[in-house]
């Protein structure tokens, strides 16, 4: 195992037995929502591996080490601390790293911490992306290029509504990233099950999609395969109300000129103040939805 790594024991008794886990991130846990939604959740989304057969492991960087596999104490030592820790992507890792530090990890670390530990697939919330105003901005998240290099299959509810949809689903082709739709033709906007983009591959069962993804391993094709899980229907949010609190948020991080790592978390409570908690309710059940879906893909790989 990597000097850098550390497995929880659950987590590495199942790799070394072939068994189905999947990773988790923890990102969400310490700037996606606040204390203590936030590791109520993070139980929660547990929990949904473990119900679809699956050994959790969430990702995180702790005291200067990559950890697969959080303690209950270091969940709730995210949470509590919240904006306090570091956002941690790929560009923050080896400071983090090398100062001994703690982060919460982003998709692209996740995938990262994945990948060194054996693990195939990932659930989260929904990727990064193309900004709205790339073309200036030319802010184009991380997550996109690990899904280009870094073989682990990401299970999302497609990309934040906040960001450019079109743009992004042209980046992924360009790097070769299959997007798959699970018992979707159309790709996920997050918040919302319909963007008006089409997706790559429709799959309509969890074993179809692990049959795909032992075919991409099989082939020795570089980089991930992103499966898009719309939201349930039963908790989606008004399309519309969606799309205007967006254009509000968008408008005051402008105006407050807010920038890089912190516009989603910025954007996000902003949507959530606007909706009136609608979309912060989208968030969870979304989360806990992919973390199934996830875990019952793994069951089968």
């Amino acid at each position: 195992m990597h000097a850098y790594l550390r497995l929880a024991p659950e987590v590495r008794a199942a790799i070394e037995d072939s068994q189905p886990v999947v990773a988790l991130e923890s990102t969400i846990i310490s700037h996606g929502m606040p204390y203590p939604k936030n590791v109520e959740t993070a139980e929660r989304v547990e929990q949904s591996v473990r119900a679809a057969g699956a050994v959790p492991a969430t990702c995180a960087i702790i005291g200067g080490k990559f950890v697969a596999g959080l303690s209950g104490e270091e969940i709730e030592r995210l949470g509590r601390d919240g904006q306090k820790i570091s956002k941690a992507s790929r560009r923050d890792l080896a400071y983090l790293l090398s100062r001994g530090l703690n982060g919460a990890t982003t998709v692209a670390s996740t995938m990262m911490i994945a990948h060194l530990a054996g693990i195939r697939i990932f659930a989260t919330g929904g990727i990064g992306g193309v900004h709205r105003g790339a073309g200036t901005t030319m802010d184009i998240s991380a997550d996109l290029q690990e899904l280009a290099h870094t073989s682990v299959a990401v299970v999302c509810a497609g990309v934040k509504s906040i960001l450019d949809i079109g743009l992004t689903l042209e980046y992924l082709e360009t790097f070769g990233v299959p997007v798959l739709g699970y018992q979707t033709d159309e790709f996920p906007a997050f918040f919302t099950r319909r963007s008006g983009f089409g997706v790559d591959y429709r799959m309509d069962t969890p074993e179809d999609i692990a049959k795909l993804l032992q075919v991409h391993r099989t082939l020795g094709l570089r980089g991930g395969v992103l499966i898009a899980n719309p939201v349930p229907s039963s908790v989606e949010p008004d399309p519309r109300l969606i799309e205007q609190a967006i254009a509000g948020a968008l408008a005051e991080a402008e105006r407050a000129n807010i920038k890089g790592k912190a516009v989603t978390p910025f954007l996000l409570g902003k949507i959530e103040q606007l909706t009136g908690g609608s979309s912060l309710e989208a968030n969870i059940e979304l989360v806990c939805n992919n973390a199934s879906l996830a875990a019952q893909i793994a069951v089968f790989q």
